[in-house]
């Protein structure tokens, strides 16, 4: 529910703060106070489209916040969720800001920015507005549907054939890329197979242009390789690079000062860490010595060798240059090739398997939307009786409702066998049925759909007629009505105000009314004045208490000033009203209302 409105320079509302009741709200003036513009403040946050014709004179922008109770609410938490916007379990702040000088407005959910599209989404699903003016959604066949499904209990029936639907176009997205390939299925395994041949041919591993790379790099330096291996090994162990022995060697110089040292060391001990040093260094040495010995004797450089190393090197180059990719890639896609030629060549058993299933879900969604068709016909006709009653409380005695199915053949449809006969009909995620509400206002008139027919104050009696029967399954939980009961009065009034009561057991309602029978009824009762000081107009609101409401309803009644007789009128009125709501059951059932009907 909406639990709090802030309005700042927002047409001719300075500075307003207003915290609604979770019942029947109630806002009442004198025309032109102002009480529609709180309707557009709260359009703004459902994500309607703004003016900077909405700033306040004098001021460079106007800003409406709302902050709405959400708790016990998992989807729109969820939704929250989805646009990473959801800070509190229990609440949720959308706020709007319309700039003068860009004509720009900036949309915030929870503070952080978020599009007009986003807040939309959001704020649709928390408030619902409605005025005789308005595109209404109850207007719209689109969503006649929506309604006669969560009316009749149909919900999760439909969600059946939405899933069956869903798995239903997924097998024939395999099927047609399946049909497609088929066209080119030799060629595609032909090239296949071509890939696989050369590169077993090719004998590829991988790693192995880097192993040629450094075998070549040692083949062509051999003969500089084998000189540096001699001439080391000589001067370690000859004394001289030619291999003639002219000078003590290496490893002998190091044993003799090794010896020497190692004498010192027991004269003084001081001396005993450059004996160990020594030692190490002839150790170490050695060791070289005979890795140099083994890498020498090791030695092999086969000419013919290096000539097959470019010859697989060449090959190696030829196959990256003709699959454009590394030895790696060509293995991985050799290896992919052999799944995807099994594929292909069981893809004529595959598709069969397919087209069997996609027939089995085509008969499965043909038994689930028959179903589901025939109970929408049986919800329909609840409904239409439902309404008729509701329209006659609103002296509408005259009016006729319908809910109409329509089906279109299509020979590659689902099939519904009806009466012994299999026909095939268009289908959606929804069914088989277009739904559309249809009115005839006056006898004598044929029944046309709703769009066309309603206008005025009529529309807005069948608005409340539809709303007092379906909000029972509707799942916005603040419903807005702007001023329609223009053009009721009398009885009908009495009955506009029991119904848009009895709808608020289940919504927060908010009702800008001029009808006292109305005003009457309201859980709390909010005053909206126009004020005029220092050369400005603003618009102040006052939640009014037991005392100021009967003046009011009074000065609604009749008038200002106020008699004596318009207050005891009002207070009577209030009583009546008080009196209705302690002895009614606000908590029916959708079926209970049926029965309720019929009697």
């Amino acid at each position: 529910m909406l639990l709090e409105l802030n309005i700042s320079d927002f047409a001719i509302i300075e500075r307003l703060n207003l915290r609604f009741c979770d019942g029947f709200n109630v806002l009442t003036g004198e025309t032109g106070a102002g009480k529609s513009i709180i309707i557009d403040a709260l359009g703004t946050l459902r994500g309607e489209r703004t003016d900077p014709s909405f700033v306040r004179a004098g001021s460079e922008r106007a800003r409406v916040e709302g902050i709405f109770s959400i708790a016990d609410r998992p989807d729109l938490l969820a939704l929250l969720d989805e646009y990473g916007l959801r800070d509190d379990d229990d609440q949720v702040i959308l706020s709007r800001e319309i700039i003068r000088e860009s004509g720009r407005s900036v949309a915030r959910v929870n503070g952080r920015a978020v599009s007009s599209a986003v807040l939309r989404d959001i704020g649709s699903r928390l408030v619902d507005i409605h005025g005789q003016h308005e595109g209404l959604s109850l207007f719209n066949s689109r969503t006649h549907g929506e309604m006669l499904d969560r009316f009749g209990g149909l919900i999760p029936l439909r969600e059946r054939v939405a899933a069956q639907v869903a798995a239903l176009r997924q097998v024939r997205d395999e099927l047609d890329a399946l049909r497609r390939a088929a066209q080119r299925r030799t060629e595609r395994i032909q090239e296949l197979t071509f890939l696989l041949e050369d590169v077993r041919a090719a004998r590829l591993r991988p790693g192995e242009e880097e192993e040629l790379l450094r075998e070549r790099a040692l083949l062509q330096n051999g003969a500089r390789i084998t000189e540096l291996v001699t001439t080391t090994y000589a001067l370690l162990y000859t004394g001289d690079e030619t291999g003639r022995r002219a000078a003590r060697p290496a490893v002998e110089l190091l044993g003799a000062i090794n010896d020497a040292l190692t004498e010192l060391a027991r004269l003084d001990p001081t001396l005993s860490q450059a004996a160990e040093q020594a030692a190490e260094l002839l150790y170490s040495v050695e060791d070289l010595a005979t890795r140099i010995r083994a890498y020498r004797d090791s030695m092999e450089f086969d000419p013919a060798r290096l000539d097959a190393i470019e010859d697989r090197l060449t090959l190696i180059r030829d196959m990256q240059r003709k699959y454009r990719s590394s030895i790696e890639h060509i293995l991985e896609r050799a290896a992919s090739a052999e799944a995807e030629i099994e594929r292909l060549t069981r893809s004529a058993e595959h598709l069969a398997d397919l087209e069997a299933k996609e027939q089995r879900l085509l008969d499965e969604i043909g038994r689930l939307a028959g179903e589901l068709s025939q109970r929408r016909r049986e919800a329909g006709d609840r409904l239409a009786a439902a309404v008729e009653q509701a329209a006659r409380d609103l002296a509408l005695p005259h009016v006729r409702f319908a809910v109409n199915l329509e089906r279109t053949e299509d020979p590659e449809g689902v099939p519904i066998i009806e009466n012994g006969v299999e026909r095939r009909w268009s289908f959606d995620r929804s069914g088989v049925d277009t739904v559309e509400f249809l009115l005839s206002p006056n006898p004598g008139e044929p029944l046309k759909p709703l769009a066309r027919i309603a206008s005025g104050g009529e529309s807005a009696r069948l608005l409340l007629a539809l709303k007092s029967i379906l909000s029972r399954v509707d799942d916005i939980p603040t419903l807005v009505f702007d001023e329609i009961d223009v053009g009721v009065g009398g009885r009908a009034g009495q009955v506009v105000g029991e119904k848009l009561w009895s709808i608020s057991d289940r919504h927060q309602v908010i009702c800008i009314t001029h009808l006292p029978q109305v005003a009457a009824f309201a859980d709390a009762h909010y005053a909206i004045a126009k004020l005029f000081s220092d050369g400005r107009t603003r618009t102040v609101v006052e939640q009014l208490d037991d005392a100021k409401r009967a003046h009011e309803i009074a000065a609604m009644l009749d008038g200002t000033p106020v008699s004596e007789h318009s207050l005891r009128s009002a207070l009577d009125m209030l009583e009546r009203a008080r009196a209705y709501k302690q002895r009614t059951d606000r908590n029916l059932s959708p079926d209970t209302l049926h029965v309720e009907v019929e009697k």
